[in-house]
C-alpha cells in the first residue's frame, strides 16, 4: 500500500456518521471530533466535497450537531430513522453514499472513506478500477479486515484517539448558559 498524497490530488470525503458515532462511543465513551478528520483526510489536498451521512432520529441536539458539521465543511446528507412494525429500527445510509461516491469518481483523484463497515468493500475496489486512489479512517477494533485489505491507506484511529476523540467533560466545566443537549462543539457528535 502506497503512501502517496500530493498537493494537486482532489480529495472527496465520504464520512459514515453513525458507524464512526457508534463505534467511538462503544470503544472509547467519546464522540468523533469530525474537524480534526476531515483536517487530516484532506491532508492540504484539493477538496472537491465532503459529505457527513446522518440519520435524524428526533433527538433534542442533533440539530445543533448537523449544523456544526457544516460549518466545518461538510455537506450534510441526512434521513430519517425507518421505524418498522414491531419496533424494528433500521437507519443506514450505505447505498446514498456509494451512489454519491460513484458519480463524483470522475472528479476526484482519491476518495477518503470515514467508516469501518466491510458493506463498502465493493466501492473501494470499484473506485480502484476507477485509478482513484482510496484511503480509509475508521477505528481498528470494529473495521471490516475485508475493508482494509483493499484500501491504498488505511489510518486507524485507534491509535490516535487523543486527536480524534472527544471526551466527555466534567460537569463542572459545562457552562450553565449552554443549551441543554449538547455543548455546540463544532467537531463532535
Amino acid at each position: 500500500m502506497s503512501n502517496a498524497k500530493h498537493l494537486e490530488q482532489r480529495v472527496g470525503v465520504f464520512v459514515d456518521v453513525q458507524n464512526m458515532y457508534y463505534s467511538a462511543k462503544n470503544l472509547y465513551q467519546a464522540k468523533v471530533n469530525f474537524g480534526k478528520v476531515l483536517y487530516d483526510a484532506v491532508s492540504g489536498r484539493k477538496l472537491i466535497r465532503a459529505f457527513a451521512y446522518v440519520i435524524k432520529a428526533d433527538v433534542g441536539a442533533e440539530k445543533d450537531f448537523f449544523d456544526a458539521l457544516e460549518k466545518i465543511g461538510f455537506e450534510v446528507r441526512a434521513k430519517e430513522l425507518q421505524i418498522f412494525y414491531g419496533g424494528d429500527k433500521k437507519g443506514d445510509w450505505d447505498v446514498g453514499l456509494c451512489m454519491d461516491a460513484v458519480r463524483l469518481i470522475t472528479k476526484i483523484d482519491v476518495l477518503v472513506l470515514v467508516s469501518g463497515d466491510g458493506d463498502y468493500s465493493d466501492l473501494i475496489e470499484y473506485s480502484r478500477s476507477q485509478g482513484v486512489r482510496t484511503e480509509v479512517f475508521a477505528f481498528g477494533q470494529t473495521a471490516s479486515g475485508r475493508l482494509l485489505e483493499r484500501v491504498d491507506e488505511y489510518t486507524d484511529m485507534s491509535k490516535y484517539s487523543a486527536k480524534y476523540l472527544i471526551r466527555a467533560r466534567k460537569a463542572s466545566n459545562v457552562h450553565e448558559e449552554k443549551p441543554q443537549g449538547g455543548d455546540n462543539n463544532s467537531q463532535s457528535q
